[in-house]
């Protein structure tokens, strides 16, 4: 009766119509699901309306935002993270009284267990799942958080009192009793690290201050300190990193070398001046982790054989493209780990050297001094080297030498911002190359992205729609041999469904017919069918064999890949 009277709420209020919802009734009792779930994903009802919905029916208030004043760390601190995610329920404060939000007012009992947790006689409003879960992950104090953010609540540190030291190859967990600006810095990369976040993001706005993680490439806000420390934080980053405390106009870009917990860490810092302030961002390299192999990269049996016969032949050279934070870096470390013998010699030039790798000899780029990669490569190649491995191919100039030493008896690696491995050779001809010289020295483009993979201990299986299934190109038919799973959550993947993250691949291959294309300034439609009839796997191909393979989603693929560049194909 009580779930009758709420679809009729729908209905009366127009949200949906009486043949949509006996239409979704009929779905719902032949596949088992809930009519609303039906409805929300045929998204003929919104969560926002059906929140508002819930709100009247149970005659409480809906809440469409949630500010950091309603959001107080310290009553969030005494509840589990897990109880708010999994029941989506969250303590806030309107007009100065504590209120539970819900998602779902009619499941009285987390309501109820967490009142009485509070102390009982707590109101209650209702807002959306996302508004409630974006808002958990973005204010829930991080382990230790709410006390280093409460120590700087309860004294305001002037800068010139703040005592900073030398960190280089100090463990920041054993600088705990330090200043509170330095404390809570040593507290960001401490989590951060603990997290195995890869980056991390201070961002100054009008009223606030946010820090956020990338973890597993996506983005998460982990907490909020006062406004008004903005300055020390970013001062003493910058005194960290060697920059100039002064200079708030330009952008400025360093590194800082320490030990977090006992291993070391090569932390890359760009600020960028803004509106409110200096916007932060600082990638994390653990040069205490070791490269993977080849063959543990997950490369599909054709690829991987296209690989091996590539990185065989004694000159050329190698491309492997993709957007920053693709994983390419590592894919080129796990080739020279395959080619690094005592009998060849191997350089590369970086910026920066991210791993070290016994038996190469590795070049630190320092564009300051005018040891930019140009330069950096001619004198290596008077090193009398095999291998050259090259961190970025970022101009003409390098583009021109790396391809020079590719025709004279040296295999070179390299990297290329391009969106695909056919993209490859029209970014080198954007670049002023010769086809010829093109069509002569390279020996493989490869693409890469990295997808999430699915958490082992909570994925379940499920049975996608023809639509989701068809945006990956995949029939019913198909599709019948293959178990898909889906993203659920637990402890164990902080919720999130995902844990970790996995390559996915497009090999192209310098053919004979490819070259034919090369020298006549083919565009990338027409080099993409070619690369087709020569064998390579698209990255959306490549990412249905790891759906197939039960280790990531759907969802994830189509995140770095899609189906436009196969209908382009054919």
């Amino acid at each position: 009766m009580l779930k009758k009277t709420i679809d009729q709420m729908l209905i009366e209020a127009g949200l949906v119509t009486q043949e949509q919802y006996e239409q979704c009734k009929q779905e719902a009792q032949a596949s088992g699901k809930d009519v609303i779930k039906i409805l929300l994903e045929k998204k003929l009802v919104t969560p926002e309306s059906y929140a508002k919905v819930l709100s009247l029916y149970v005659d409480v208030p809906y809440v469409e935002k949630i500010t950091e004043k309603m959001a107080d760390i310290n009553i969030l601190g005494k509840i589990p993270l897990k109880f708010l995610r999994e029941n989506e329920v969250m303590p806030v404060v309107i007009d100065d009284k504590i209120t539970i939000l819900t998602s779902n007012p009619i499941y009285f009992q987390p309501i109820d267990d967490l009142n009485l947790l509070l102390g009982g006689g707590l109101p209650y409003a209702v807002a959306t799942p996302k508004v409630i879960v974006d808002a958990i992950n973005k204010y829930y104090p991080l382990e230790g958080t709410k006390q280093v953010i409460a120590e700087l609540e309860e004294e305001e540190p002037q800068l010139e009192e703040v005592e900073f030291g030398d960190v280089d190859e100090r463990d920041i967990v054993s600088m705990a009793a330090e200043a509170p600006v330095i404390k809570l810095v040593n507290h960001i990369l401490y989590q951060a690290v603990k997290q195995e976040a890869s980056d991390i993001h201070i961002e100054p706005y009008e009223k606030d201050l946010v820090v956020r993680y990338r973890i597993d490439g996506v983005l998460y806000a982990v907490m909020s300190p006062p406004k008004r420390i903005q300055d020390a934080l970013v001062s003493r980053l910058k005194i960290m990193a060697n920059l100039n405390i002064a200079e708030k106009r330009v952008p400025q870009d360093g590194r800082i070398d320490l030990r977090v917990a006992g291993r070391p860490y090569d932390i890359r810092v760009s600020i960028l001046p803004v509106q409110f302030g200096e916007r932060i961002v600082m990638r994390l390299l653990d040069k205490s982790k070791s490269f993977n192999k080849l063959q543990d990269l997950g490369f599909g049996e054709r690829d991987f054989k296209v690989i091996e016969s590539s990185i065989a032949k004694p000159n050329g050279i190698i491309y492997v493209t993709g957007p920053t934070g693709s994983g390419k870096t590592s894919t080129l470390y796990a080739v020279l780990g395959e080619l690094n013998k005592p009998e060849v010699n191997i350089i590369t030039v970086e910026d920066p050297v991210e791993y070290q790798m016994k038996g190469i000899g590795q070049v630190q780029v320092r564009s300051k001094i005018g040891m930019t990669f140009a330069a950096a490569l001619r004198s290596i190649l008077r090193q009398d080297p095999d291998i050259v491995m090259i961190g970025e191919t970022r101009d003409q100039e390098t583009a021109q030498i790396a391809i020079q030493a590719a025709l004279t008896g040296h295999l070179v690696l390299s990297t290329l911002h391009t969106n695909s491995a056919p993209a490859t050779i029209t970014r080198l001809l954007d670049m002023g190359i010769e086809p010829y010289l093109i069509a002569s020295s390279l020996n493989l483009s490869m693409a890469q992205r990295l997808v999430r993979k699915l958490c082992p201990l909570c994925k379940v299986p499920y049975k996608p729609t023809s639509d989701q299934l068809a945006t990956i190109g995949l029939s019913e038919k198909d599709s019948s041999s293959i178990t898909f799973y889906k993203p659920v959550g637990c402890d164990e993947c902080s919720q999130t469904g995902y844990k970790g993250r996995m390559p996915v691949f497009e090999l192209m291959e310098m053919t004979p017919d490819m070259a034919k294309l090369v020298m006549d300034r083919a565009d990338t439609t027409l080099l993409r069918q070619q690369a087709i009839k020569d064998g390579m796997q698209l990255l959306v191909q490549d990412g249905i064999r790891r759906i197939k393979e039960g280790l990531t989603s759907i969802q994830e693929v189509l995140s770095v890949a899609t189906l436009e560049s196969a209908i382009e194909a054919e």
